[in-house]
């Protein structure tokens, strides 16, 4: 008999699969096929779970990877950060703190003044444009 899991059933239906795969089961989109790696606008990027604040604007930068990249979270709160050691690497992990949605993983090569790039899938977030 099988036990009802009422957590994933929440997330299937507040998702969409391509969603839920990234956020909810540690996968990845696609690289350069994400709706935010070009995106330039000033404004907040949120979890598409849960919609806590991610990154800002200001923090992302091109890095060529194919995935939106940022140099600092928009809090040191807001995501945290656990070892993955799937597909033969060793790897650091990003999850929204709030809700523990994947996001992606942080790479000890950016340009910011903690030489972090925070390689984040567009699929698991939303971005509130500024208003002017």
């Amino acid at each position: 008999m099988k036990i009802k899991n009422y957590e994933e059933d929440y997330w299937r239906d507040k998702l969409s699969p391509e969603e839920f795969e990234v956020t909810r089961n540690g996968g990845t989109e696609k690289p350069f096929s994400g709706k935010y790696l070009n995106n330039k606008d000033d404004g907040v990027y949120t979890c598409v779970c849960c919609d806590s604040n991610l990154f800002k604007s200001n923090t992302k930068y091109n890095s060529n990877s194919g995935w939106p990249s940022f140099t600092e979270p928009y809090k040191d709160s807001s995501i945290k950060s656990l070892v993955d050691r799937s597909h033969f690497m060793v790897r650091t992990e990003v999850q929204c703190r709030n809700c523990g949605s994947h996001l992606g993983h942080v790479f000890p090569d950016g340009p910011g003044k903690n030489g972090l790039r925070y390689c984040i899938n567009s699929i698991a977030l939303n971005f509130l444009k500024k208003q002017k």
